[in-house]
């Protein structure tokens, strides 16, 4: 198969990947604001119709890894949400907590995807460096605001099965921010930016 034909039925997978995600974690979010009535849930919705809405609107990259491993790192990082679950246990702590927890969180998501904007991928990529928003604060706020969305969701339904799901999906997820930082380093200006935003993901942590 030619490299260009490649490309074409990569991106087409990619975006029939990334619509029957959305309308499974659609299925769930609507389900479970039936049943708690916790706006968290559509925020949550509307952060993730922008995936879909940039995935379709995204520029063609300059550089992307279609390595095995890394459709795989971005597979399992794709798979967690869709695949936790809600549950009648007992939450840690009170649920105005994990509520105010994961609407920063979802703020945080959003206001990165706002940023990038066309730069929006799926895959790691170069799609065009972006400093603005949060990506002055970190090099990659949206994947922090899952992080912290993800935490909220097993602290207010602690099974064994979405601690592991979390687990998998977000391991896969840092692992996937580190391949996107391989990608782009071979770009002068992602490098001066790196050298101005050090911190992966949590200011003065990591």
């Amino acid at each position: 198969m030619a490299p260009d034909t490649r490309e074409v039925v990569g991106d087409i997978a990619a975006r029939v990947l990334v619509g029957a995600l959305f309308g499974l974690l659609s299925a769930n979010l609507l389900t479970d604001f039936v049943h708690t009535h916790h706006a968290t849930g559509l925020l949550l919705l509307a952060s993730e119709s922008l995936v879909l809405v940039f995935t379709v609107l995204r520029r063609r990259a300059r550089r992307v890894d279609r390595s095995a491993v890394a459709a795989v790192i971005t597979g399992m990082s794709l798979a967690g949400p869709p695949l936790l679950r809600v549950t009648q246990d007992a939450a840690l702590v009170p649920d105005a907590v994990t509520a105010i927890v994961s609407v920063a969180g979802l703020f945080l998501v959003i206001a990165g995807k706002l940023s990038l904007g066309r730069s929006f991928g799926i895959v790691p990529a170069n799609r065009g460096v972006v400093v603005r928003g949060p990506y002055g604060f970190v090099r990659h706020p949206i994947y922090a605001g899952y992080l912290l969305t993800h935490f909220a969701f097993v602290v207010a339904n602690p099974t064994p099965w979405n601690v592991s799901v979390c687990l998998l999906a977000d391991t896969a997820l840092i692992v996937r921010a580190l391949m996107e930082e391989r990608v782009l380093s071979g770009d002068q200006q992602y490098r001066v930016y790196c050298g101005r935003v050090a911190w992966h993901l949590v200011p003065g942590v990591f």
